[in-house]
């Protein structure tokens, strides 16, 4: 245990020490929120509009409580894989540099360094991301805050989950990694591809039916929509106890993936959490059994 937490302190150090590192973990949730407030609310908000009945009169305060919970939940459930990508990428870089032989040849098991790694990541990946939640949390506060304190809560615990998930999913990918130009190339694949695959930058309600169904196989989908129902149920029950129809109401929830439809069956919130914290457990198992393999034949 002493060699666990020695190794995990270590390197939660150096990545710490990583000025460029970190400061590209914390710049990029930064530079999402410019990014979607500038060019996505607009697009947000006559989405929003056009799915309001004709004549029907709303607040600015609740159109831009939708735009900001919309936007903050897809920022949120990216950063929580893309940061994760980037604070483990000490793992690789150890390879590179010959750290990680040095330590296999003192009385380090394998797997004490493997979970070492993932524990570091997931502590590293968390504070950013919290950081990046708590940035979020006052650009509702100035557009249109509708959240309770249960709600944040719930929010606070979607960004644990999704931190695990990403946290795990990056360390099973970097292990397959050796090079610095492996390093950009997932880093690039995954910040470009993952907020779409997982719904995060375009609703899977925009979708066709093939590639909607398809990516109700991933776990990412389930996070983002978690994220997405707290971030934005306060503003769906203010909507309604002032006087909102119902299939309004619902409407706009299917047009941003708060609810989700696995082949057209809808999809409630416990099994969300279920899928997600299944696949948590899965690729644990995964990269546990993958190191235990690597430590067998080292030997």
């Amino acid at each position: 245990m002493s060699t666990f937490l020695y190794l995990t302190k270590r390197n939660i150090k150096l990545f710490l020490k990583d000025k460029g590192m970190v400061f590209t973990s914390l710049i990029t949730p930064l530079i999402l929120l410019v990014l979607f407030a500038t060019f996505l609310a607009n697009v947000y908000r006559d989405t929003f509009k056009q799915n309001l009945p004709e004549g029907f009169e709303v607040s600015d305060k609740i159109i831009s409580g939708l735009v900001g919970g919309e936007l903050c939940s897809s920022l949120i459930a990216v950063s929580c894989v893309t940061v994760a990508f980037c604070a483990n990428f000490l793992m690789v870089q150890d390879k590179v540099n010959g750290a990680r032989d040095d330590l296999l040849t003192s009385p380090v098991k394998q797997s004490t360094l493997a979970l070492a790694y993932y524990a570091a990541t997931v502590i590293s990946t968390l504070v950013i991301c919290l950081i990046a939640t708590a940035l979020c949390f006052v650009y509702l506060a100035i557009t249109g805050w509708f959240l309770t304190f249960a709600d944040v809560m719930l929010i606070l615990s979607d960004v644990v989950i999704l931190t695990l998930f990403g946290t795990v999913l990056s360390a099973i990918i970097n292990t397959f990694l050796s090079s610095q130009g492996q390093i950009t190339a997932v880093g690039t694949i995954v910040s470009a591809g993952y907020g779409f695959i997982c719904g995060a930058y375009m609703p899977l309600s925009q979708f066709g039916a093939v590639v909607r169904n398809a990516v109700m196989f991933l776990p990412g989908t389930y996070g983002t929509s978690l994220v997405r129902n707290h971030m934005m149920g306060g503003v769906f029950k203010e909507m309604t106890d002032i006087g909102f129809p119902a299939e309004v109401v619902k409407g706009i929830s299917d047009s941003v993936d708060c609810n989700l439809y696995f082949f057209d069956k809808s999809v409630s919130i416990g099994v969300m959490y279920a899928v997600m914290l299944a696949a948590v457990a899965l690729l644990v198992g995964v990269y546990v059994a993958i190191n235990f393999i690597r430590g067998k034949k080292a030997k």
